[in-house]
């Protein structure tokens, strides 16, 4: 990859990233709360996501995220979708980055708060 190509791919990200591991649980927007499923982020930023799963998950595909931050409070939510997918070398796994459709208000102020203590930190 060239620094011009480079520098593209991070003038689109809107938001900083940061590398974290932390819970998430996740299922499909129409599927019942049975089918929630559970994984690791391991990066996160304003706007989305990155963890990975068992499944294929299709592009636009609609989900809701549960997001345990390092907070002693509750987990926050949110509607997202699915912006890219990549099958992970070995085995069946996908490495999926969602975009946050809608979050509540409150749950938008504690993971600012999250994601600016951590932005201190650095």
């Amino acid at each position: 990859m060239t620094m011009k190509e480079f520098t593209r791919l991070e003038d689109k990200r809107k938001y900083p990233r940061f590398h974290m591991s932390i819970p998430v649980e996740y299922k499909m927007l129409k599927s019942s709360p049975e089918n929630r499923k559970g994984s690791v982020v391991s990066d996160i930023s304003a706007g989305g996501v990155k963890f990975i799963c068992d499944e294929f998950l299709a592009l636009t595909a609609r989900m809701v995220l549960d997001i345990a931050l390092p907070i002693p409070d509750r987990p926050i939510s949110a509607v997202s979708k699915v912006a890219w997918i990549r099958k992970l070398p070995n085995g069946d796994r996908y490495e999926i980055g969602n975009q946050f459709l809608e979050m509540s208000k409150d749950d938008k102020e504690r993971l600012a708060n999250c994601l600016n203590r951590m932005a201190i930190a650095i």
